[in-house]
């Protein structure tokens, strides 16, 4: 996996600090709006027309697009250019079940693990997440970002007594490839959830050191959110470009078929 996804200080792409070249600056710009839905699922990104747009080289354009390839969000395809990984449901359900299978035994040792120090981290998270969940309640598209990357500080701090670096690293990267998915289920808000709630009887079941109603609740916290992508019919997704397979059957388009999403005003948020 690349290692820009999870750098060595704790902090990810979508910490909010000066890029230090302009080819970070152009990847980090780029990650931005296809996170955001600006470049969606299977469209083509076009160098000659992006450079314009993001005020970069051609040469620096293609370098953030191949630390884009590495992230798995965008498609390298030969001579024909890069295009915007598709979405799909069956891409969702393999992120989620990997991340539980992952997750659950990653808070398990941190739970046996974590000392004082590690509590302290865990109630500070915590308290900002929860401040940041009062914000996205009276105004979800002006504090997502805010409330995205404290929700990823929690469940980082959750397992960071875990012993094993490579657990931590693929789960970071799990997370940041269900980071697209996550997004439309906030903003959408197909299913009734009060994801604060369930967040709090992670971080109480944590604190209290019982790691079996620890893993129980984070277990069905984490598929909550596969079921509210379940519930937008395949989040609409777009038909693909031609010859980029995605989705069950590998047919990223012919999930772009699907009946359209019947979401519904429910109140909810994403884990």
């Amino acid at each position: 996996m690349a290692q820009h996804l999870m750098p060595a200080n704790g902090d990810s792409p979508n910490a909010q600090e000066e890029p230090k070249t302009l080819v970070e600056g152009a990847y980090l710009q780029l990650r931005r709006d296809i996170i955001e839905g600006r470049h969606a699922p299977g469209t083509k990104l076009r160098v000659e027309h992006l450079k314009d747009t993001y005020q970069v080289g051609a040469g620096t354009l293609r370098e953030a697009l191949a630390l884009l390839v590495s992230d798995t969000l965008v498609i390298a395809q030969g001579q024909r250019g890069f295009t915007v990984t598709p979405i799909s449901v069956a891409d969702m359900e393999d992120i989620t079940h990997t991340r539980v299978l992952l997750e659950c035994e990653a808070l398990r040792q941190s739970i046996k693990n974590g000392d004082e120090a590690w509590e302290g981290s865990l109630v500070s998270a915590f308290h900002r997440l929860t401040r940041a969940e009062e914000k996205l309640k009276d105004n979800v598209a002006a504090t997502v970002n805010e409330w995205e990357e404290r929700n990823r500080l929690f469940h980082e701090t959750l397992i960071a007594a875990c012993p094993s670096r490579w657990t931590r690293q693929f789960l970071g990267v799990l997370y940041q490839q269900s980071e697209r998915y996550r997004r439309i289920s906030v903003m959408r808000r197909p299913i009734p959830r009060d994801v604060h709630e369930e967040h709090e009887a992670i971080f109480n079941a944590a604190l209290a050191r019982d790691s079996k109603l620890a893993v129980k609740v984070l277990t069905g916290h984490i598929l909550r959110t596969l079921q509210a992508v379940r519930a937008l019919d395949a989040l609409e997704m777009p038909p693909a470009e031609p010859g980029i397979r995605s989705g069950r059957n590998g047919d990223a388009a012919g999930a772009g078929k699907r009946a359209p999403g019947r979401a519904t005003a429910a109140r909810t948020r994403a884990d």
